[in-house]
């Protein structure tokens, strides 16, 4: 990994059309970027609805063991930079995959690890864009739509497939969507800021441009430990000159 060149072979829809839906996904695939986009509907079954895409193949595998996330790197969401977007997005893997059932063809259904985000960019950004990170420890189990409980930790030696969602939130959200991305990556640290990874927040800022702003700070930091000195020994030379009139 990662996707950063994409093609349309990679990705196939996975929408609520097999449930009796009507909504609808599509990824359209340029060389620096991969526009999921589609229609939300909600109102077919009752509330709820999803659109999404996924990687095909039923004999990928990636090892992320050695990784502490996935970083979706986002060009622009529903065309609303620089007002932040409403839509809230899913990012999906899944470390295992069951044989078609025999009887009907369809896939069985198995754990699917989930991680919700609405993109964010930020008055003060430099660039359409921004970074979402996504740390294991915020990935959530679920099965057949609802969260799991007591399942197993995931296994990311033997990662089968990712997936990129949107979805009513139980009747949240709905109609028209768009998420274009650069890349999806497994990256070995944290490139946005810590306070905000469980937040399902995006960063504002590129790996670059967040070095840039820690080094500036620190710089700033410095300044500041230089002029307390100064004033520090400003006030011990008027003190000694004070204690020796007085003497």
């Amino acid at each position: 990994m990662p996707y950063s060149s994409w093609q349309a072979a990679d990705w196939t829809a996975s929408d609520d059309r097999v449930r009796g839906g009507k909504s609808q996904s599509f990824l359209e695939c340029h060389s620096s970027t991969g526009r999921f986009h589609g229609n939300l509907d909600i109102k077919t079954l009752g509330g709820a609805g999803f659109a999404s895409q996924r990687t095909t193949g039923d004999d990928r595998s990636w090892d992320l063991s050695g990784y502490a996330g996935i970083v979706l790197d986002i060009a622009e969401a529903d065309g609303k930079y620089p007002i932040p977007p409403n839509n809230r997005y899913t990012f999906i893997l899944k470390d295992e995959l069951l044989p078609r059932n025999p009887a009907d063809g369809r896939e069985q259904a198995t754990i699917s690890w989930e991680y919700d985000f609405k993109p964010c960019f930020g008055e003060g950004s430099l660039e359409k864009g921004g970074l979402v990170f996504v740390p294991w420890s915020g990935l959530k189990p679920t099965y057949r739509g609802k969260e799991k409980e007591h399942a197993d930790p995931i296994n990311l030696k033997t990662i089968k497939r990712m997936s990129i969602m949107m979805r009513s939130f139980f009747g949240d959200q709905e109609g028209p969507f768009s998420l274009t991305l650069r890349s999806i990556s497994a990256v070995a640290s944290s490139p946005v800021e810590l306070g905000r990874l469980e937040q399902g927040d995006s960063a504002t800022t590129s790996t670059s441009r967040w070095n840039r702003y820690t080094q500036s700070f620190t710089i700033a930091l410095s300044s500041w430990r230089i002029c307390g000195l100064a004033l520090l020994a400003t006030a011990l030379y008027y003190l000694h000159r004070i204690n020796s009139r007085a003497a």
